[in-house]
């Protein structure tokens, strides 16, 4: 399987030791780094992350995009409520403590919604008769306990954005009034 992840060009798409990633983005969860099944996904949550809503704020990014390969063993989906695995700030705990309660009892791969996408936000295309948007997807995250000796990464862009029609499919944190 091949999965996405864009990082600050400064760093390679997963690190060995807390000590070495950077601050903010989308470096690591707190129990293991965060993969996307798709592309869309991977910009999303750095959009959110960033509450980057305006096109031309997307127009800057330069970013660098890694395809990852992880094989194909199966992940574990996580048994959270849609609310919590979608919310803020707020639900991350929550989501930590499942986390490690699922690695406390050796799994190793977890699956879940992304909080960053609408649903079916993650869109490809197709070329018939054209360049055409294909089949909406839901997104997906995948979570990878353990050190990632074994992944294999390539970088995908360089100096990459994500494309102009994204932000429409953002889930942006609620604004606080």
């Amino acid at each position: 399987m091949i999965v996405f992840r864009q990082v600050d060009a400064r760093y390679p798409f997963l690190w060995k030791t807390r000590p070495s990633r950077p601050a903010g983005g989308t470096a690591t969860a707190k129990a293991g780094p965060l993969l996307r099944r798709h592309a869309d996904g991977a910009w999303a949550e750095f959009l959110r992350h960033e509450d980057i809503d305006d096109p031309a704020d997307v127009k800057t990014i330069r970013r660098q995009m890694w395809a990852v390969e992880i094989g194909d063993r199966p992940a574990e989906q996580v048994d959270l409520p849609l609310n919590i695995l979608t919310g803020g700030p707020d639900t991350y705990e929550r989501c930590r403590q499942r986390a490690r309660a699922v690695r406390a009892k050796g799994v190793d791969r977890l699956l879940a919604t992304s909080a960053a996408l609408t649903p079916g936000g993650a869109r490809g295309l197709c070329v018939r008769s054209g360049v055409q948007p294909g089949e909406p997807h839901d997104g997906v995250v995948i979570v990878i306990f353990g050190l990632p000796d074994r992944l294999s990464g390539w970088v995908a862009a360089v100096d990459g954005r994500p494309p102009d029609d994204l932000l429409s499919r953002v889930r942006h944190y609620e604004r606080r009034r």
